[in-house]
């Protein structure tokens, strides 16, 4: 089942297309990675989404509910957890998230309730301080438990993890990843490697456009290139290699240092056959032999270069 439907959405401002022909198909329960550099139109697709841009053409529908400008019909189904959350500086975690609940029509028990096993979600149970004396990353953690107040069908986050420490961006991703089957999550960002450990199926957006739309699995595997990385005993025998293997047909690309020699490959099984050969018969020392994964990064690099 398909929960978030796009179909022709495009946002104009004056003259600058914001987002062009956008097609979506998202199904229920997935961790659906929005990729795009930094103005790629990745916020204005999500406020068309959510109801708070008025799209200049196009058609949105959320759980089968299409979407009006100003109307709040579908907006039942959706939590929204923006870039930059704000929050009531004074209150406490608990006082913030009960208010959320109230203002959705929830009290008694049953908030309460309610409140007890967000705390504990995103953990900040038993934090009684001010959330004015929160981190960045804990204001992100609460943000997501708001949005989640509502048992929403879909969470949308947009760029959750920016401007968060190591530590911060762990808990953040953690939290998002348990999601996974109990809420449809559609996961904006520019940071790869976020994308790369926790999402189902990408989607990658340039200039309003979107380039490519797979799981991240087929993605490598259409446009990732596999690298080797060789280390031998001195300069002169990564010479030696780098003359012998530069002409064989794998061979996309070679980047040789003092004593290791990176080898970009389009043939990863025929160059794991003749690299060792040519390093036997050569008397070759090898002190390495590593075979490397492209990365999302890679890949998105790749596709947006070539547009």
């Amino acid at each position: 089942m398909y929960v978030i439907e796009a179909t022709n959405l495009t946002k104009k401002f004056k003259n600058n297309t914001a987002v062009n022909n956008l097609n979506l198909n998202i199904e229920e329960g997935s961790i659906y990675g929005f990729l795009g550099p930094n103005g790629s139109g990745k916020t204005t697709t999500i406020k068309m989404l959510i109801g708070l841009f008025k799209p200049t053409s196009g058609t949105i529908k959320i759980c089968g509910e299409t979407v009006h400008f100003g109307k709040v019909n579908a907006l039942k189904h959706i939590g929204f957890l923006p870039d930059v959350p704000e929050f009531y500086s004074w209150m406490t975690a608990y006082d913030f998230l009960k208010l959320s609940g109230e203002l959705l029509g929830l009290s008694g028990n049953i908030l309460d309730t309610k409140i007890d096993d967000l705390l504990q979600l995103v953990g900040l149970q038993n934090n009684k301080k001010k959330i004015k004396g929160y981190s960045r990353g804990m204001k992100q953690r609460l943000g997501i438990a708001q949005a989640l107040i509502n048992e929403p069908k879909i969470i949308f986050l947009d760029e959750p993890t920016s401007a968060l420490d190591p530590i911060g961006r762990k808990e953040v991703l953690d939290i998002i990843y348990k999601l996974k089957g109990k809420v449809t999550v559609f996961f904006s960002t520019h940071i790869l490697s976020d994308v790369e450990r926790i999402c189902d199926n990408v989607l990658i957006l340039n200039k309003g456009i979107k380039v490519i739309e797979s799981t991240i699995t087929e993605l490598k595997n259409s446009y990732g290139i596999d690298t080797l990385s060789i280390t031998l005993s001195s300069k002169e025998e990564i010479t030696l290699l780098t003359n012998r293997i530069k002409d064989c047909s794998w061979v996309k690309n070679l980047d040789p240092t003092e004593t290791n020699l990176l080898v970009s490959v389009t043939d990863i099984r025929n160059a794991q056959k003749e690299i060792p050969k040519i390093v036997s018969d050569h008397n070759l020392h090898l002190r390495q032999f590593i075979t490397k994964e492209p990365s999302l990064e890679e890949v998105f690099m790749q596709v947006v270069n070539n547009l």
